[in-house]
């Protein structure tokens, strides 16, 4: 009997396999020679130039140092720490900024702390801040959303992160975020992963993802969640309770939905 060569042996996968698989293709190289880094040399003359004297460092941040970025998401932040005594306000730092990098050909996307740009073909977030004073790594934020600002410390950010050690679950969460066009900010995002698994212990990837999607349904329009660097800053007032009821709907959906690849692509 000769087999039609057209047929193919169906290769069934457990949930976890699937999702093993989401995050090896979405594994980012955060290598000291990772090639993102290279924007960094690529923005530096024209930052310098910008900030003039008041620059005090530009180094890697956010996701790319938590071990929480995705491939098909932002690429690298890049944290820009202006000295205290900076003259200009935080709304006219972020102002300059934004024409400094129009001027030299970019396309600056304003975002709630940060500016987007690509360098190079990647995605990029600036954010500036200036430090508080010269015995802290302390920082103010400006606030696009509310024209305001925000004192927070990025180093409390990236161990709070790292040591709630959800990097799995949480690049997954990202991913549905991004191919659901949820509103759900990264930090936010990070801590109510960590929230939901607290204490608990389940081998299964696929039982620990759905735990956080159980979470977000039944407890993202209350749960109260508060920069960890800042108590006066409460990072669940940044999403209306609209965009709250979204994330809870889309939760209830995950919840429901027989197939991954219709929750995580």
């Amino acid at each position: 009997m000769t087999l039609d060569p057209a047929w193919r042996q169906t290769v069934w996968v457990t949930a976890d396999q699937y999702l093993s698989g989401v995050l090896a293709r979405e594994q980012v190289d955060t290598g000291i020679l990772s090639p993102v880094r290279t924007v960094q040399t690529t923005l530096m003359p024209l930052l310098t130039t910008w900030a003039n004297r008041f620059l005090l460092t530009v180094h890697p941040s956010g996701s790319f140092m938590k071990g929480t970025a995705v491939l098909s998401g932002t690429d690298i932040d890049l944290f820009i720490s202006l000295s205290h005594d900076t003259p200009e306000t935080l709304q006219e730092v972020h102002e300059s900024l934004f024409k400094k990098l129009s001027e030299n050909g970019y396309s600056p996307k304003r975002q709630n702390v940060s500016l987007n740009v690509r360098v190079g073909g990647y995605s990029v977030d600036l954010v500036p801040g200036k430090r508080q004073n010269n015995l802290s790594l302390d920082h103010s934020l400006y606030k696009h959303k509310t024209s305001g600002w925000t004192k927070t410390n990025v180093a409390t950010h990236i161990s709070t992160v790292i040591a709630g050690g959800r990097q799995q679950e949480t690049r997954l969460l990202k991913l549905w975020r991004n191919q659901k066009n949820l509103d759900f900010p990264s930090f936010y995002l990070e801590l109510a992963v960590i929230k939901a698994l607290q204490g608990t212990f389940q081998p299964s990837l696929e039982t620990r993802v759905q735990t956080v999607f159980r979470y977000i349904q039944n407890s993202i329009e209350t749960a109260r969640f508060v920069d960890p660097a800042n108590t006066n800053n409460v990072i669940s007032d940044d999403l209306t309770q609209t965009a709250k009821k979204a994330l809870s709907r889309a939760a209830g959906e995950a919840l429901t939905s027989p197939y991954w690849k219709d929750i995580i692509r």
